[in-house]
């Protein structure tokens, strides 16, 4: 009876002893906070139009039911970059398509006629012919009696390379809107092209198959998909409390959903740091992360957790850098 209450006591003081370094080597008591940045704001799309998320499907023409207008830009477009700088964005997202002869136009939809005046696969035309379209075409925030943006985003298609040009010194995410592992390979060959400051600069995620096709050719650059997710998180979230970094967390980027978010070892301080520590930029989405929700409203930098220095996905950021960047 004696030797098993020893045994029992022995138990309980290593399982006492355990709980604490799970404790301490979880939280921020030993990382130190002297030079704790703020958060980063990734601007989605730029500034854009927004639209209300719920019953959103794949085929939704976002375009067509947009909220009343409280600025002028349309989204993926060089002003809207812009304007998304000036309000206080760290990164901008971006979407790709390959055109007919194989350039990057920087556009969201996979067909032409929910926002634009064309007909068609945005890939079956050339990137000339898609700059003659008015991008602006078909937004309306009242089922159609009224095109506010009609006429006004003639011409307004960048292509990926302008875009990168215009802005030198600035960060991106670039979004590879299909699943074609081609569209990874030619990404890679005109990411290869570009000096080291610009590329340090650059993320991409996208689709298993053309992330996979880029990093074989490009292993240096900053990219994730679902299964780069799954390949960091779920051997993180077996083993993270001891402090292992998987080397698939290392040199990415990670999206954590605010829902999923506290389930992660460290979260949010002491993990932030471990991934920093690895090269990879975590931003954190709201939500469960299904339709790029984002932290829109003042409102929602309150749910924003204490000590948390990652970035922020958001797609009014006209509205959060003043509560985050005051």
């Amino acid at each position: 009876m004696k030797k098993i209450t020893r045994r029992m006591k022995g138990f309980l003081i290593f399982l006492l002893i355990l709980a604490a370094f799970i404790y301490v080597n979880n939280s921020s008591l030993l990382t130190d906070s002297s030079d704790e940045k703020d958060p980063e704001l990734l601007a989605h799309r730029g500034l854009a139009q927004t639209f209300p998320m719920e019953g959103i499907e794949n085929d939704t023409c976002t375009a067509e039911i947009i909220y009343n207008p409280q600025h002028p830009y349309l989204e993926n477009t060089i002003p809207s970059m812009e304007a998304a700088f000036k309000a206080g964005a760290d990164i901008v997202e971006l979407d790709v398509q390959l055109t007919k002869d194989e350039k990057f136009a920087v556009f969201h939809d996979w067909t032409l006629e929910c926002r634009t005046d064309g007909k068609g696969v945005t890939q079956e035309h050339t990137m000339d012919e898609l700059k003659q379209l008015d991008i602006g075409y078909g937004y309306t925030a009242d089922d159609g009696k009224t095109y506010p943006f009609r006429g006004k985003g003639i011409g307004l298609m960048p292509t990926l390379a302008e875009v990168l040009t215009y802005f030198p010194d600035k960060s991106f995410l670039i979004h590879v809107k299909s699943n074609d592992p081609e569209e990874g390979l030619q990404l890679a060959k005109l990411l290869n092209t570009l000096p080291d400051n610009i590329l340090s600069q650059l993320a991409v995620y996208g689709g298993d198959e053309p992330i996979a096709s880029l990093k074989k050719e490009s292993p240096s650059i900053r990219a994730m998909s679902k299964a780069s997710m799954k390949s960091c998180l779920i051997p993180y979230m077996a083993a993270g409390w001891t402090g292992y970094v998987p080397e698939a967390c290392h040199n990415t980027q990670l999206h954590i959903p605010e829902k999923i978010a506290p389930w992660l070892w460290g979260f949010p301080g002491k993990f932030v740091h471990r991934m920093e520590d690895s090269g990879t930029r975590v931003v954190l989405v709201a939500g469960d992360g299904g339709w790029s929700e984002g932290f829109d409203q003042k409102k929602d930098a309150g749910r924003l957790p204490q000590n948390y220095h990652g970035a922020i996905w958001t797609n009014r950021i006209d509205l959060l850098a003043p509560v985050i960047k005051p």
